[in-house]
């Protein structure tokens, strides 16, 4: 039996099976690999876990940091060796890797799941305005930072509220609008929504890339009198006067200057830069991975899954489980010498959390169209959805998925919709 944290310096490891990247698709692959394997390292630097689905949660004040968070020792399997550092560079031309603290890594075979980095600084002033504590600005994608976001929601009293989806892809693509609904709900109901504007900038050409749900979100940003606009990207925080400068990104040369009394903001996101410098990346600097098999469309040997990954669709902790019986099954049987034959349809969901008591719940494919599991129309801002997000999603995430037995939804859409197709 393997001590499942090894503290190291200047060592040469060896073994089948690597896995690079201890997040959500780090543990659960460690966890079903490690019931075909025995010989597996994963390589993740951070003491700490989060289920990061929550931190809307947290930001709307439903939920409190220490609910998103567990032991990183907790999570990964004790018969998995866990180095405990952060990978440096890759060289898959003679299967090795290199950790920060200079201990080389020889495998067999590899999964990346080294997920997004944060680009904070393509954003100027952001950083500071970030760590400013009474700036006004804050942010739900951080540990950091999600605490913020509810203490200027409870200290709101009037102006713009201004939220952001930046000109990059992004984990989640519904959560910065999702933390405005709940905004737009907590001043209704504590009687400030008269003296608030709620202000949507977004970089993409739709408020949502899938038709449906985009049209329901319209519906409802107008209702609630919400401005949304699109191809806008946030590009200068003036935290000193309170002023958000944005670019139109279809008029060259043109920019608009706001006041914020609230601005929430979505960083920028990209490939961390170890993957962008490395063989591994296509041109865009993400994991180069056949979008069906989910291995590397150069090295045999070499798998991915998550937000890292070229894969073309939206990047959450969904795919991330339907991804991850793909990987396993097709990995196992080229670890065997076999064909493999599993594909990944692009499944992805976003729980779309509309205010505190309702929730839409968009599942879609490769095809942005939808692929959903209950046999109602998901379309619909409903309370039962928002129950799921809030209790029955994390105790997945926690109790099944991250010990190797959560797929997605797949086998349960079968079910709720045999003999209605």
């Amino acid at each position: 039996m393997f001590s499942n944290c090894v503290i190291s310096r200047n060592i040469q490891h060896s073994c089948k099976l690597l896995i690079v990247g201890g997040g959500s698709g780090g543990c659960t692959m460690a966890a079903k690999l490690s019931k075909y394997e025995r010989d597996v390292i994963i390589l993740e630097p951070n003491d700490t876990h989060y289920y990061q689905p929550m931190f809307t949660l947290i930001g709307g004040g439903m939920k409190t940091i220490s609910q998103s968070r567990s032991s990183t020792k907790s999570v990964i399997p004790k018969n998995v060796n866990w180095i405990q550092d952060r990978v440096k560079s890759f060289n898959p031309k003679v299967n090795i890797v290199t950790t920060s603290n200079g201990d080389i890594i020889n495998y067999d075979y590899m999964v990346v799941s080294i997920g997004l980095q944060y680009n904070y600084d393509q954003i100027i002033g952001l950083r500071e305005a970030l760590d400013e504590k009474d700036s006004g600005v804050c942010t739900n994608y951080s540990s950091q930072y999600v605490e913020k976001t509810y203490q200027i929601l409870q200290n709101f009293n009037g102006g713009n509220a201004i939220f952001t989806f930046p000109n990059t892809p992004i984990k989640c693509a519904g959560a910065p609008q999702k933390i405005m609904y709940i905004t737009e709900d907590y001043l209704r109901r504590n009687g400030k929504r008269n003296k608030a504007n709620i202000i949507y900038k977004t970089s993409t050409p739709a408020i949502f890339g899938v038709k449906k749900y985009a049209q329901k979100l319209q519906q409802i940003c107008n209702a609630r009198n919400i401005e949304v606009g699109t191809r806008q990207n946030l590009i200068k925080i003036d935290a000193t006067q309170n002023k958000a400068t944005f670019e139109f990104l279809d008029i060259p040369n043109k920019t608009e200057s706001l006041e914020y009394s609230m601005l929430h903001v979505t960083p920028p996101m990209g490939p961390p830069d170890v993957l962008i410098k490395s063989s591994l990346s296509n041109s865009a600097g993400y994991l180069d991975v056949d979008p069906y098999t989910l291995r590397h469309n150069v090295y045999g040997n070499i798998f991915g899954i998550g937000d890292c990954t070229s894969c073309p669709t939206s990047k959450t902790g969904a795919a991330v489980a339907a991804q991850s019986i793909i990987v396993l099954k097709n990995i196992i049987n080229v670890m065997n010498g076999k064909n493999i034959k599993d594909k990944y349809d692009g499944y992805t969901s976003c729980p779309l959390v509309t205010g505190y008591s309702k929730c839409i719940l968009a599942e879609f494919d490769y095809n942005l169209k939808p692929l959903e599991t209950f046999p109602i129309n998901q379309g619909n801002e409903l309370r039962s959805m928002l129950l799921m997000k809030k209790h029955a999603l994390p105790f997945i995430y926690w109790n099944i998925m991250l010990k190797g037995y959560w797929n997605g939804p797949k086998m349960i859409r079968k079910i709720m919709h045999f003999g209605l197709d």
